[in-house]
């Protein structure tokens, strides 16, 4: 089957793959990248729902189980996600360059998911890629649900504005005008808005949508896959997984971990890649950690499970996947209030919550742990313990249903 423009270029290409029956309620998921939306689509479709996945990912590199539908459309957005991903091993490529392919990445593929949406009872779309879905859907008497994985754009803009400033860094490139002005219109058109935590929720109030449109659904984690595995050595560790970014707060984890190192109390271990606006804060701060680079999904419960604790310190995300993923090795977790941490744990039992740009409030934590290694160690039991009943994706399963059920009794 063969859906597209029947332009014959390369880039307008589009393929669709059947992978079997489903249910009477179709369901349409626009993701132009995986992020959360193939496990969002994997687990529906094992509930029975009648799923249909667009997206600009090669189909080589999609699961099957996604959606019953894989429609593929090889884009400027295909190549935009080429470019994001080398910086995973360190060549950084001009912002400039992807952010005009992301503009008119957008509002190509969100045009040619719209030509394909009759009879589709939901199309829930990756925010800032719906603009032209929505539309379309209402047209056709269908429900439209923005899937939105941070703080509401002018939330997320105006903190890490500020913060960047602080740490003397040119504004983040993140928020051109046209992005901020399709989020803010799916927003208003948006029949529902998924977020993933407590602290993404607060941020739309805060800006003045709506409580009925905005519904909780905290992203799942492949639990199989991390479990605790054996350490080598006693030497307590803190890990940072992740990119190392001014948004992630990796110069508070370094204000932190100065005074630490200098005792030889304590080693950071960075796993993932660096970005380009702490690239000089780390070259200042060689002698504080050890950089371990991007670690295949594969190997990361091993690594997780050389820490004694992991640290996320994050100025804003929606929901650190990186805190399930440990806990579910056993390893407790610091983390800010601004990564979701109060969906994933309660503070003082898994780990600890603490504010945003507050290096104290993180040493005086590891600190207690280094002193207290017996009840750090029950941390980890009790973090393998919540992740188990948090239940991975089943739990978010059920979230998305309820969500899904409403817009469908109330259409």
């Amino acid at each position: 089957m063969v859906v597209g423009n029947g332009s014959g270029s390369r880039l307008d290409t589009a393929r669709a793959f059947d992978t079997g029956p489903g249910a009477d309620s179709k369901v349409g998921l626009v993701a132009h990248t995986p992020f959360w939306l193939f496990d969002h689509g994997k687990e529906l479709s094992r509930r029975g729902w009648d799923v249909s996945l667009f997206t600009g990912t090669p189909i080589w590199m999609v699961d099957r189980k996604a959606a019953r539908r894989i429609h593929v459309k090889l884009s400027w957005g295909t190549a935009a996600q080429a470019l994001h991903r080398l910086g995973r091993v360190g060549i950084d490529v001009p912002r400039g360059w992807t952010w005009r392919m992301e503009r008119r990445a957008r509002t190509q593929f969100g045009s040619w998911v719209a030509r394909h949406l009759d009879g589709f009872a939901i199309v829930e779309a990756l925010s800032s890629w719906g603009v032209e879905v929505a539309a379309a859907v209402r047209r056709h008497g269908g429900r439209y649900v923005c899937s939105r994985g941070s703080s509401h754009i002018l939330f997320q803009k105006a903190i890490l504005e500020d913060e960047f400033a602080r740490w003397s860094c040119p504004k983040p490139d993140g928020f051109p005008d046209w992005i901020v002005a399709r989020e803010l219109a799916e927003y208003e058109a948006a029949d529902a808005i998924a977020v993933p935590s407590q602290f993404v929720r607060r941020t739309f109030l805060e800006y003045g949508v709506p409580a009925h449109k905005l519904h909780l659904c905290p992203y799942g984690a492949n639990i199989s896959l991390y479990s605790p595995r054996p350490r080598q050595g006693n030497r307590f560790r803190v890990l940072f997984v992740g990119s190392a970014s001014i948004r992630k707060g990796i110069g508070y984890l370094l204000e932190a971990m100065k005074p630490l190192v200098k005792r030889n109390l304590a080693e950071l271990w960075l796993v993932g890649a660096v970005s380009p606006d702490a690239k000089a804060l780390l070259g200042r701060h060689r002698d504080l950690f050890v950089h371990k680079g991007f670690v295949p999904p594969t190997r990361l419960a091993e690594m997780y499970s050389q820490g004694s604790v992991l640290v996320l310190p994050s100025i804003e995300e929606g929901l650190g996947r990186v805190q399930v993923q440990a806990m579910a090795c056993g390893v407790p977790v610091i983390a800010t209030v601004n990564t979701g941490a109060e969906d994933l744990l309660t503070d003082g039992q898994e780990g600890f919550i603490v504010p945003i740009r507050d290096s104290r409030a993180i040493l005086e934590r590891l600190e207690w742990m280094i002193d207290h290694p017996a009840e750090r160690e029950e941390m980890g039991r009790a973090a393998v313990r919540r992740v188990t009943y948090l239940g991975g994706w089943q739990a978010y399963g059920e979230a998305v249903e309820r969500m899904y059920r409403e817009l469908l009794r109330t259409a």
